[in-house]
């Protein structure tokens, strides 16, 4: 079961320069797959996902979620289908420092009117899965960057939405806690079969993945998969990257 099918989408951006940041993109991720997109900056990775994540829609072409068109809802609609089939997780966290590790998880679903006890049991889960219960009281100020990642991710799942999309989840983390948060992250993907597209310019993150997609100039360039070995599918990431060309900086040197 396909659970995001992209279709020839372009996206143009129309100004005094008219730029086009995708160029007939068709790409498809099946039902619980962990997918990473990676490219040099400016090739599309972003605006791919914006596409997806419906921040943004098409200029052509069309992205269906789960078999559906989210760019055809109303603007009413879309903001719900938003908060219940899809779950986010950014660089930045993301979380509100005036509420604790707790109610920062349970903010999609005090957003749908989910009875407490029905909040209670749930956090329960997702934190024991993402062993933060002993910060559930505690303010985001009071803990680590990989437990705040960890907390945006309890939160990004806690509705169980069908795709979880991540934009660099990594990338304000030192790589003990990147560890951490990407094993979390592939747990929750093996265990409970969340569908997963990750935007990353990490090698060790996509090594992650079951499959890696790579775009450059708004065209896809390469895919390739994991097979058992995942230092052997880092190294393929490496090579692929540095055939892609791009900046010095998107290349992080780190071995596995």
């Amino acid at each position: 079961m396909e659970m995001l099918q992209v279709n020839n989408v372009t996206k143009i951006y129309e100004g005094k320069v008219s730029y086009r940041a995708l160029s007939d993109i068709t790409m498809t991720i099946e039902q619980g797959e962990f997918v990473g997109i990676m490219g040099p900056s400016g090739s599309g990775k972003t605006t791919l996902l914006n596409m997806v994540s419906t921040i943004d829609s098409p200029t052509s072409g069309e992205v269906l979620i789960n078999g559906k068109n989210p760019h055809r809802l109303k603007k009413g609609e879309l903001a719900r289908f938003r908060r219940r089939e899809l779950g986010f997780v950014f660089q930045h966290f993301n979380l509100l420092d005036t509420l604790t590790v707790r109610e920062n998880i349970v903010l999609p679903l005090t957003l749908d009117g989910a009875s407490v006890k029905e909040m209670d049991e749930k956090v329960s889960v997702v934190a024991k899965n993402l062993g933060i219960v002993p910060i559930l009281d505690k303010r985001t100020y009071e803990i680590s960057g990989g437990q705040s990642q960890r907390t945006a991710i309890a939160r990004a799942i806690i509705h169980a939405p069908k795709l979880l999309l991540a934009d660099e989840p990594t990338g304000n983390l030192d790589s003990k806690a990147s560890r951490d948060v990407l094993e979390t992250m592939q747990k929750i993907n093996q265990t409970v079969g969340t569908t997963m597209m990750m935007v990353t310019h990490d090698p060790l993150a996509a090594s992650y993945c079951d499959r890696v997609i790579f775009i450059k100039d708004g065209e896809l360039f390469n895919e390739i998969h994991r097979g058992e070995n995942r230092q052997a599918f880092f190294q393929k990431i490496i090579d692929v990257l540095s055939l892609l060309g791009g900046n010095a900086h998107d290349l992080s040197s780190v071995r596995v």
